[in-house]
């Protein structure tokens, strides 16, 4: 006689759910290819932004400033260096995030200033500044005249 103990009876074919990636291989792969690239364009913007490659001050007077940008508004400016008198004036393309400091700059009108500016090199977009030189801090010069 058998021992019924060790023998099971017959067991059924048990029907397993397909994983995870099987059942959202679509959703999955489409979320990928939209998330790895804004990834990676936030990281670089972080770094590119994050990072002075340089900085220093320029001296002269704005003989140009206006704000622009379709979605992201930042102020673009230009700086007409001229050493000597008659000379051709060398220009300083600049540009700047701070509303306050463009309206400080927008006060000195008409003035000698001083511009003190950070390089930011490899900046990913233009939606940050149409320059790489981002405007920190002003005054204005005197002149003693």
């Amino acid at each position: 006689m058998p021992d019924e103990t060790t023998t099971s009876p017959p067991s059924e074919p048990v029907s397993q759910r397909p994983r995870f990636l099987r059942r959202h291989w679509g959703k999955m792969t489409v979320t990928t290819l939209i998330a790895a690239p804004v990834l990676v364009f936030t990281i670089w913007a972080g770094i590119a932004l994050a990072f002075t490659y340089s900085s220093g001050d320029r001296v002269g007077y704005v003989q140009k400033l206006a704000r622009k940008g379709w979605l992201c508004k930042t102020w673009e400016g230009e700086l007409q260096i001229s050493n000597i008198p008659g000379s051709a004036p060398v220009i300083f393309s600049f540009s700047i995030r701070s509303d306050s400091i463009a309206d400080e700059i927008r006060k000195l009108e008409g003035k000698q200033v001083s511009l003190h500016y950070n390089q930011h090199i490899g900046v990913p977009s233009k939606c940050f500044g149409d320059t790489e030189y981002f405007i920190s801090g002003v005054h204005g010069i005197n002149t003693g005249k």
